[in-house]
């Protein structure tokens, strides 16, 4: 099937989501010098929960109470939330916001060769090779030489963001069943979110004891609504909007435009700033995503004239 190109409007909400979701690399860079890793994702899914169910509540949508339904909105709770969010939380009190984010977008990369394993009708081609292969190389010049020589805690925070893309991708497979089960958008979103509230919190009050730490001054506070209600919960709404006009390759795209809104924020807000490497594997990782995509390389590509 040939992919539809995006109307002017999609391309300003998906800008609008690339914002949203570069700024949770943000609001991270700020939570966690103040919190530890589980209590800020267990904070962001469940004020995240939150604010979808009265959405929902509002708009007058009736709660799936099917046992089927909600076991797998856990395991979307587990792949697209408690594992990625809690991982890339950490890999941030190592790494910079605006790296982390470079890293988040090699999620595509291991998209397709999950698709190719799990899937039937998303199997690799040529063009997609190409674009792993070239992403692939654009995650080797981002890491450098410090995971060939001693790993220390830089390697394992961009290993870590790296563990959170492959969830990512995992979870991109897992959730086409929602589909299939007739759900609106907006009712996975809040269940996720509710599933990866009630696996995360146990843990958060047992590792972290949030009880127990003093009471944040009011940046955190704006931070945590920020990471809650803007790149959570307002994101999943226009992220199921945006794949229900212009589907699930052309939203692909956002992550092309993630990175640069989170160096962007990163360095305005926070003062951060990345080596060249980093933007020369952005690049890359840009150019390998364009290769998977294919629409520019059809484009660029000599027409056969008709006779």
């Amino acid at each position: 099937m040939a992919h539809r190109e995006m109307a002017a409007a999609e391309w300003l909400m998906l800008l609008g989501l690339s914002l949203l979701w570069g700024g949770s690399f943000l609001f991270n860079g700020i939570l966690v010098k103040v919190w530890p890793p589980l209590t800020i994702v267990t904070a962001r899914v469940l004020l995240a929960a939150i604010t979808l169910w009265i959405i929902i509540r509002l708009s007058g949508m009736a709660v799936p109470k099917n046992r089927e339904v909600w076991l797998s909105f856990f395991g979307m709770g587990l792949l697209n939330n408690a594992i990625p969010f809690t991982l890339i939380v950490w890999g941030q009190t190592h790494i910079a916001s605006g790296l982390a984010a470079i890293l988040n977008a090699t999620t595509p990369l291991f998209g397709v060769v999950v698709a190719h394993v799990l899937t039937e009708d998303e199997k690799l081609t040529a063009n997609r090779v190409a674009g792993l292969l070239i992403g692939l190389a654009g995650v080797v010049i981002m890491i450098g030489p410090s995971v060939l020589g001693q790993v220390g805690g830089d390697a394992w925070g961009e290993l870590a963001v790296l563990g959170a893309a492959l969830s990512y991708a995992f979870a991109s497979v897992y959730g086409r069943r929602f589909r299939r089960m007739g759900l609106p958008p907006l009712l996975p979103a809040a269940g996720q979110v509710t599933a990866s509230s009630l696996l995360l919190l146990p843990m958060a009050l047992f590792v972290d004891r949030p009880f127990a730490l003093p009471l944040p001054g009011p940046e955190t506070w704006i931070a945590l609504l920020g990471l809650a209600v803007l790149s959570t919960a307002l994101a999943y709404i226009l992220f199921f909007r945006i794949l229900a006009t212009a589907g699930a390759t052309n939203i692909m795209l956002v992550t092309i435009l993630i990175p640069p809104s989170a160096v962007l924020l990163s360095a305005l807000v926070l003062g951060e700033r990345l080596a060249p490497r980093h933007f020369a594997g952005m690049l890359a990782i840009g150019l390998g995503l364009l290769a998977i995509d294919g629409r520019l390389w059809r484009r660029l590509a000599p027409r056969t004239p008709r006779v």
